[in-house]
C-alpha cells in the first residue's frame, strides 16, 4: 500500500519552527495497531490520519497518534491537516473534521495563515503538588486541571517558565498527563511550555490543545477575549488565541517541509 505523506511545520511562519506533524490521507481506517506502528515509524509528535466523511457534519474524519498512543485532541496536527486539504484546493475556504473525542473541528483560511476552532476546555482549580514538583515548580503554587488529562501550573513570570528543568521520569509516572507551565509573557501576552513524557514526547514544541485549555482561563485573568501566546520550546511557536462561548480559535501559519510516499508492507 502506498500512502501519501506530507510533513508540515504547524504554528510556524518558516521551516524548522513550530511543531512538525505528518498528515496521511487514507481511503478507509486501517487497524489501530497499524496506525500506531505508522506513527511510531514517523517518530513525530503527532501523525494525523484523515479519511473522507460519509456524514453531512464534516468533510473528513480525523484521528491523531503520537509514537506511543492515540490522543483525544491535537491542535497542531489539526492545523496541519487543514493546511494540506486547503493547499490542495485553492477554491476551498474551510474544512471540517469529525473527531472521536473532541467533536467537529474547523480550519479556515485567515490571511496568510489559518484560524482553527477547537472546544474550549476550561480548567478548574485543583492542587497538583506532585506534577508541580516534577516540573520543578513550587508544589504549593496555583494549579488547574481539566478532566481530559491536562494539568496547568501557573508560575510567577516568563523567566520562571523558561528556567524549568522537569524530571521527565517523575512526570511520566503521573500517567497520561499533558503538563502545562504558563505565565504572563514579555514578547507575547502569555508564555507556555508543555511536557508529555507519558505519550513519548518530553517537551512538545507547540501544543494547540494546551491552548484550548488555558485560553478560557487566561481570557478571564487578562480581562479580554483575545490575546497572543508564545510556546517557548527550542523550536518555538506563536499562537493567536480568542475565546467565544464554548469555542477557542487559534491562529497560526503552516509550512510544508516534506512530501512523499509511505510504503506500507
Amino acid at each position: 500500500m502506498r500512502i501519501v505523506f506530507t510533513q508540515v511545520d504547524a504554528f510556524a511562519d518558516a521551516a524548522f519552527h513550530g511543531n512538525p506533524a505528518a498528515v496521511m490521507p487514507l481511503a478507509r481506517w486501517l487497524d489501530d495497531a497499524m496506525l500506531l506502528a505508522i506513527a511510531e515509524e514517523n517518530n513525530l509528535a503527532e501523525t494525523a490520519f484523515i479519511i473522507p466523511s460519509d456524514g453531512g457534519e464534516a468533510d473528513f474524519e480525523l484521528r491523531w497518534f503520537t509514537p506511543a498512543a492515540e490522543v483525544a485532541l491535537c491542535g497542531h496536527a489539526t492545523l496541519a491537516s487543514g493546511h494540506v486539504v486547503l493547499a490542495a484546493d485553492p477554491t476551498r475556504e474551510r474544512v471540517r473534521f469529525a473527531t472521536r473525542q473532541a467533536g467537529v473541528l474547523e480550519v479556515a483560511r485567515d490571511g496568510s495563515g489559518y484560524a482553527m476552532a477547537l472546544p474550549a476546555w476550561a480548567p478548574h482549580a485543583k492542587p497538583l503538588p506532585a506534577i508541580a514538583a516534577a516540573l520543578g515548580a513550587d508544589p504549593a503554587g496555583e494549579s488547574l486541571w481539566h478532566d481530559k488529562g491536562y494539568a496547568v501550573v501557573v508560575l510567577e513570570d516568563e523567566a520562571a517558565v523558561l528556567a524549568l528543568v522537569p524530571d521527565m521520569r517523575a512526570l511520566a509516572a503521573e500517567g497520561p498527563v499533558v503538563a502545562i507551565a504558563t505565565a504572563r509573557g514579555t514578547t507575547a501576552d502569555v508564555v507556555t511550555r508543555v511536557f508529555v513524557p507519558a505519550f513519548g514526547i518530553d517537551e512538545d514544541p507547540v501544543t494547540g490543545s494546551a491552548h484550548a485549555v488555558i485560553a478560557p482561563w487566561w481570557a478571564q485573568r487578562l480581562g479580554r477575549d483575545a490575546f497572543t501566546a508564545y510556546q517557548a520550546s527550542a523550536r518555538g511557536g506563536r499562537i493567536g488565541c480568542s475565546v467565544a462561548g464554548d469555542r477557542v480559535t487559534l491562529r497560526g501559519g503552516c509550512v510544508t517541509v516534506i512530501e512523499g510516499i509511505f510504503l506500507l508492507p
